[in-house]
């Protein structure tokens, strides 16, 4: 059908209209900017001059610098992707019957946790949750949002679309009332930068002061099948929250677990108040994700060989990366889980370690992307193939 074209406006009306437009658009322009403001430099686009030096290495760019997955994508996903192609109405907001039961399955299968399918939401990527979650809970200027002192830098970006307060501690518990009316609290275990994982017992008593400080606990948990010297434990498990999700939300990628970053496919779960308070929203926005995404998600979520296998191929290229840092010096601390080696090199700070690796073709993250406190670490990443890893870890050992 086409437009209806409205009628021309002429003389003073014409005028008044022209003005009260070109109004309008600035007051919007200004709005945009205001939000654009709210926000820090995008990270990446500051280490393109790093990127710059790596490629221009001989042997080609290592580039472990960022956690995007380079392993294909499991026959058995793509099966089923393909399977549901043929989709051509709406998708549903809740997901299907059939991923809502395998997400629960899984985490009940794998680490312990019994949720009803009906609490489960799927995501259009966790990024995408992790930044509109603020929003998504109401937090206005009134609010504090907490997240870890080293930290996957989205969860500050939420806070601040929300215009909420951020606050980067990882002790909320103690911040006191000085800090204000902390609205919403995330943990990250095992952690995006570090690898650390946080005990059963930390959990469980970040699990009670938010309880008891009214405010929400979501647990960003994209690497729990990534444990390698300490085994995650989900603040959904019985030992952590004592058998009620109450004010608890966890979210889950399946990005790392089954290569599917492509595919933006998560989910979060946890209190079905507050599941069910999130899923009206999304209704409302048209945050739907792609029916055939949705099979893929279900098919991943119900088999286990193909992540194991995964998680085998990250435990051995971490087997060869991590020696070959020591030996050259680095020391690498944490990094007992994720797809991480949180590393520094004895007097340079994380800006000069990310030079001399680019030097030899090496890109890595430097640690102040995380946040002060790792001003002189950096953040080396698996995600590189067998052959890349290997020829990181040779020019580590001659870095000419």
């Amino acid at each position: 059908m086409a437009a209806t074209r409205a009628a021309p406006v002429v003389g003073k009306q014409a005028a008044g209209a022209s003005a009260r437009a070109s109004e309008q658009a600035t007051t919007q322009a200004g709005a945009g900017l205001a939000l654009a403001s709210r926000l820090p430099d995008f990270p990446w686009d500051v280490l393109e001059p790093a990127s710059r030096t790596a490629r221009a290495h001989p042997g080609g760019i290592v580039d472990l610098s960022m956690g995007s997955p380079v392993d294909p994508v499991p026959e058995l996903v793509r099966d089923a992707l393909a399977a549901a192609a043929n989709s051509p109405g709406y998708p549903l907001t809740k997901g299907t019957g059939q991923l809502r039961a395998a997400a629960a399955d899984w985490l009940g299968r794998r680490h312990g946790v019994v949720i009803s399918a009906d609490a489960v939401l799927p995501v259009i990527g966790t990024k995408e949750f992790i930044a509109g979650l603020p929003t998504l809970l109401g937090c206005g200027p009134a609010d504090v949002v907490c997240f870890p002192e080293l930290a996957y830098p989205t969860y500050d970006v939420g806070a601040r679309l929300a215009g909420a307060r951020p606050i980067s501690t990882d002790e909320p518990d103690l911040l006191g009332p000085d800090a204000g009316s902390i609205a919403l609290a995330w943990v990250n275990s095992p952690s995006n930068p570090t690898g650390r994982v946080l005990s059963p017992t930390r959990l469980r008593d970040l699990v009670a002061w938010a309880r008891g400080a009214g405010a929400v606990l979501a647990s960003d948990e994209c690497y729990i099948d990534l444990g390698y010297e300490a085994t995650p434990v989900s603040v959904l498990h019985p030992d952590v929250c004592g058998g009620s999700h109450s004010g608890l939300l966890a979210v889950y990628s399946l990005s790392k677990r089954s290569n599917l970053a492509g595919y933006r496919a998560g989910f979060v779960t946890g209190d079905p108040s507050l599941v069910a308070e999130l899923l009206e929203v999304r209704k409302h926005a048209g945050m739907m994700v792609p029916a055939p995404v949705q099979a893929a998600m279900a098919a991943a979520l119900s088999d286990d060989a193909h992540a194991q296998e995964q998680r085998a191929r990250y435990a051995g290229r971490r087997a060869r990366l991590r020696p070959a840092l020591e030996a050259a010096g680095w020391a690498v601390h944490d990094s007992e889980a994720g797809l991480y080696l949180w590393a520094a090199r004895p007097g340079m700070d994380g800006w000069t370690s990310v030079g001399w690796l680019a030097d030899a073709g090496i890109l890595v993250a430097p640690g102040e992307f995380y946040g002060p406190a790792g001003s002189e670490h950096v953040r080396i990443a698996l995600t590189a193939t067998d052959e890349r890893i290997d020829a990181a870890a040779a020019r580590l050992a001659d870095p000419r």
